[in-house]
């Protein structure tokens, strides 16, 4: 890849992993419009690395005080809001790691159809609306219920189909409960650290079984542009939502989502 490419996928990478618009939906227009081939493996764990970082740089002050109450309650000391939320967000972790651990092959099927893409874009934003208007917007996430736990980290393996938008659906899932939007976008983005790493381990292996090289030029850049730009990404998102909803995003998803149906459907 030149580098011009490996800016336009790693900032969409960078960009729609954190916002409910599905980054599935946009990394398959550069294929399908421009005919760019695959990234590869190592472009692919170059860019998650990169979102990683950025995501554990911003909230590095939540994750340790989460770690540290977290690791309070294993040796028996008291439970507190940080141990609650440090288990809520390994828990709810869990159904979405096993799913994707055994049905990564299926999902990567559905990567390559258009309109599977498109109607889970258009469906899901559908969703985050009605979430977004009916939900009661007034729970923090000092007082998350384990109902609500439960429920995130259900939705949550609907990210597996491309299009959904992991963000964006646990966001759904998460005002749907009656968490506040801040409160939402937030549990969305500590939830996305062990998504995060997990894919990147199984890609990471894959990519020593194959053999095959790297382009360390791509995989370098890849990081760094996909890391800035979901930094930038996340502080952004928060302070937007607050005031402004998700109705931006979802009328973006529905124009994003109607063009791919309509492309799948005049190709086929």
């Amino acid at each position: 890849m030149d580098f011009f490419q490996v800016f336009i996928l790693a900032l969409i990478q960078g960009v729609t992993e954190f916002l409910p618009v599905s980054s599935s939906a946009h990394l398959i227009l550069p294929s399908e419009l421009l005919g760019w081939q695959d990234q590869g493996l190592a472009f692919d764990v170059a860019v998650h690395v990169g979102t990683l970082v950025a995501v554990v740089a911003y909230f590095r002050r939540d994750i340790r005080s989460l770690a540290a109450g977290w690791l309070a309650s294993l040796s028996g000391g008291a439970a507190s809001p940080e141990s609650r939320l440090g288990w809520a967000v390994l828990l709810a972790s869990i159904p979405t790691l096993l799913a994707g651990y055994f049905m990564s092959s299926l999902a990567e099927a559905w990567v390559r159809s258009a309109l599977v893409i498109g109607l889970a874009t258009v469906g899901f934003a559908i969703l985050l609306q009605l979430a977004d208007w009916k939900g009661a917007k007034s729970e923090p996430l000092t007082t998350m219920s384990w109902r609500a736990v439960g429920f995130i980290a259900i939705a949550q393996v609907f990210a597996l189909i491309p299009g959904t938008s992991r963000s964006g659906v646990t966001i759904t899932a998460g005002l749907a409960m009656g968490l506040t939007r801040e409160a939402a976008a937030r549990f969305s983005f500590l939830l996305s650290i062990p998504v995060i790493l997990g894919a990147g381990a199984v890609k990471s292996v894959e990519l020593m079984d194959t053999g095959s090289s790297a382009d360390w030029f791509a995989a370098g850049w890849g990081a760094l542009i996909a890391g800035i730009s979901a930094f930038l990404c996340i502080r952004w998102f928060l302070a937007f939502v607050k005031h402004a909803g998700m109705l931006p995003f979802t009328l973006y998803r529905l124009a994003l989502g109607g063009y791919l149906i309509w492309f799948a459907l005049s190709a086929g």
